[in-house]
């Protein structure tokens, strides 16, 4: 699977981002699947409910299904899952756009706010391969309007090689 990063601190735009991009790039017929990666805790199930009464009494693993979709509750015995480990857990797909995993060696787009005050990314990181802003910006990447969805998937897929 092809895999594209966006990465950036805190309100700089990612989820935004990341929405418009799955929007267009799924828009232009190619399949497209996203992992998130979370610094805090999060629950998808609710107290009460029938699931999460299962997990809570030792269940490892839940797995709620619906005429609508599924998901797979896992609960994290010694450390959190590498990126590595949640892609092998994913259907392919043409693109898998993550979120998050700064770290991680993918070729990643950061997206960067003037007005959070935080550092950028990209001039310390090679994996960093673009920077989207609202800002003006001195690198040696190509720069997009943060809002520019069109020229950032036209980027991305071209990197992945499903541009034209």
């Amino acid at each position: 699977m092809r895999i594209y990063g966006v990465v950036g601190y805190k309100n700089a735009g990612k989820t935004g981002l990341m929405e418009r991009l799955v929007a267009e790039i799924t828009g232009r017929g190619f399949t497209v699947s996203t992992i998130k990666h979370a610094h805090h805790a999060f629950d998808l199930d609710q107290p009460g409910k029938d699931s999460f009464r299962h997990r809570a009494a030792g269940a490892r693993q839940v797995l709620l299904a619906s005429h609508a979709r599924w998901a797979l509750l896992s609960e994290v015995q010694d450390q959190e899952p590498t990126m590595t480990q949640m892609l092998a857990r994913m259907d392919p797909v043409d693109l898998v756009l993550v979120e998050g995993y700064k770290r991680d060696t993918h070729p990643k787009i950061e997206a960067f706010r003037g007005e959070t005050g935080q550092p950028m990314i990209a001039p310390d990181d090679p994996t960093v391969r673009a920077v989207a802003t609202d800002v003006v910006v001195a690198i040696d990447r190509p720069v997009f309007d943060l809002n520019d969805t069109v020229a950032i998937a036209d980027f991305i897929l071209t990197e992945v090689g499903l541009g034209v």
